[in-house]
């Protein structure tokens, strides 16, 4: 390290948009005032703990910071921050770890974020941008991707096709009982749904329930469509038969229930390998079967959607898991009309590398966006 504290260089995460992350305005950050002599302290100690993962002693501190201070002075800064609740001693006459309170301090304002090198960049958008992918392979891949980057479990989350304008829908019979639903959003994405079907059902009453819907969704989201159809039914104005408002009730039944969403996890081994307690073990299981609900997605992809770049959750703060010492990076992804149709992140231990990986999912973000716009 040079012999002067080094100023926090722009990341990709700006000041106020972390402080409307955790409901504050601008310029109301409550984050304790620290001298220049603290903040290298704080900031080398929790740098040294995403290095090493261990307690960081005033010894090593004293070694590395640029600053001549000796380790009894050091010490009884580290005291101080202490009772700031910024550390904390894990056993007696042992180093220092930062509690989630000064990780947030750290990230908020003493990190450092590392910088992309053109070749980097070029790999991230090739790995994502591989030709004849569909969408779920793209976001599949990228999020194998940010986990191997990480050393993390790598997360995405995108919405099904819900909520986008409808372009086309197609019924084709896949044998007896069973058909495909085709559904091509207004801006192009691509998704299909295997539905039940009355068993002998005739080729004709999936061709006809294909051109009853296309002449009725121009424009309309699904539920939209789902609503007037029903009514339509319900009230007999249909000249439909029986059997191909079946198949139109079943089509539309797979996107019913208002939301839905695609998740896809990748690397959860990594998370487990970090664990070395049984209570710990169990949170993040639970976790995982959490991500399953529907109710999850859509808070991620609200805590995605509250400033514009990449957010930051240690610990509790986003609400998905409590005491087991993670951290989730999470950035959302927008389409060329700027929707967000989707967030992508990476969950992993409180200790992650912040200033590696907050970048890294910024521009992968970015490159998603481009490739869905």
């Amino acid at each position: 390290m040079g012999p002067q504290i080094r100023p926090p260089r722009p990341g990709p995460v700006a000041a106020s948009e972390r402080a409307a992350r955790r409901g504050e305005m601008p310029g109301h950050d409550r984050r304790p005032v620290l001298d220049t002599r603290s903040a290298a302290v704080l900031r080398e100690l929790v740098e040294t703990y995403v290095q090493t993962g261990e307690p960081v002693g005033s010894r090593t501190l004293s070694r590395r910071l640029p600053l001549n201070l000796s380790p009894a002075t050091i010490r009884n800064v580290m005291a101080d921050l202490e009772e700031a609740g910024l550390l904390f001693a894990p056993h007696t006459s042992a180093g220092r770890l930062p509690t989630e309170r000064g990780l947030r301090l750290f990230v908020d304002g003493l990190l450092e974020f590392g910088d992309l090198s053109e070749e980097e960049r070029a790999e991230i958008a090739a790995r994502c941008a591989a030709s004849g992918r569909s969408v779920q392979e793209t976001l599949a891949e990228a999020g194998q991707m940010l986990s191997g980057l990480a050393g993390a479990a790598g997360l995405v989350v995108a919405p099904k096709s819900d909520a986008a304008p409808v372009r086309h829908i197609e019924f084709v019979g896949l044998g007896p009982g069973r058909a495909l639903v085709v559904l091509v959003t207004g801006d192009g994405q691509v998704e299909n749904r295997v539905v039940e079907v009355p068993p002998g059902l005739p080729p004709s009453a999936l061709i006809q329930a294909s051109n009853y819907l296309n002449a009725r969704l121009a424009g309309r989201t699904l539920d939209e469509a789902r609503l007037a159809i029903e009514e339509e039914i319900a009230a007999n104005r249909s000249a439909l038969d029986e059997l191909t408002q079946q198949v139109i009730a079943a089509g539309l039944a797979t996107w019913s229930g208002g939301g839905g969403g695609i998740l896809i996890l990748r690397g959860q081994a990594r998370l487990l390998q970090n664990v070395d307690q049984l209570a710990k073990l169990q949170e993040i299981q639970m976790l995982f079967e959490r991500l399953e609900t529907q109710e999850t997605m859509l808070r991620l992809l609200d805590l995605a959607q509250r400033a514009e770049g990449v957010q930051i959750f240690i610990g509790a703060e986003s609400g998905l898991f409590d005491s087991a010492g993670l951290s989730m990076i999470v950035a959302p992804f927008r389409t060329g009309q700027e929707r967000i149709v989707g967030a992508i992140g990476v969950i992993g231990p409180t200790r992650i590398n912040y200033g590696r990986i907050i970048p890294v999912v910024d521009y992968t973000a970015r490159v998603i966006g481009r490739l869905l716009g």
